[in-house]
């Protein structure tokens, strides 16, 4: 049985029928082909399918699609507008905040949920607001130094 659906996702509108145990990761991946998200454990501890749910993150693989409904969805490919990156985006570049990329948008958007609250936190808060994010690459310092290079 499918059930209908409204998202709000990065401003956009989709009205969609889905089952209901489909999860959010799976309807932004698989039904509105937005790739940034990705599938990493599936249970919720890597923060790989990290996206924002009314300004909150939430792991995507752990949410029910029917549960987001009427509430506003932004994804990574929400930040950049035009073409032009978000400076949480651009600071990872400059900091070489990047390794292999696979975590890095879910830890630009759990990024961005600690600014939008706190646009000056200290490097223990930056650290604490990362925790659900997991980085094989790049031991966290960079990401922590791109992070408090960006506070008001």
């Amino acid at each position: 049985m499918k059930y209908p659906l409204t998202l709000k996702v990065n401003g956009e509108v989709y009205e969609l029928e889905i089952p209901a145990n489909r999860t959010l990761l799976d309807v932004i991946r698989d039904d509105l082909g937005l790739m940034g998200t990705k599938q990493g454990c599936g249970n919720g501890e890597c923060g790989a399918c990290t996206v924002l749910l009314d300004g909150e993150p939430v792991n995507s693989c752990l949410v029910l699609a029917l549960q987001a409904g009427g509430k506003s969805i932004i994804t990574i490919e929400g930040l950049s507008r035009g073409g032009t990156l978000h400076p949480i985006q651009e600071a990872f570049i400059n900091y070489g905040a990047v390794q292999c990329g696979f975590c890095t948008p879910g830890m630009v958007l759990s990024v961005k949920a600690l600014l939008d609250k706190n646009p000056t936190p200290q490097e223990v808060e930056v650290r604490e607001a990362l925790t659900g994010n997991f980085c094989r690459c790049t031991g966290y310092q960079k990401i922590v130094e791109a992070v408090l290079s960006l506070r008001a």
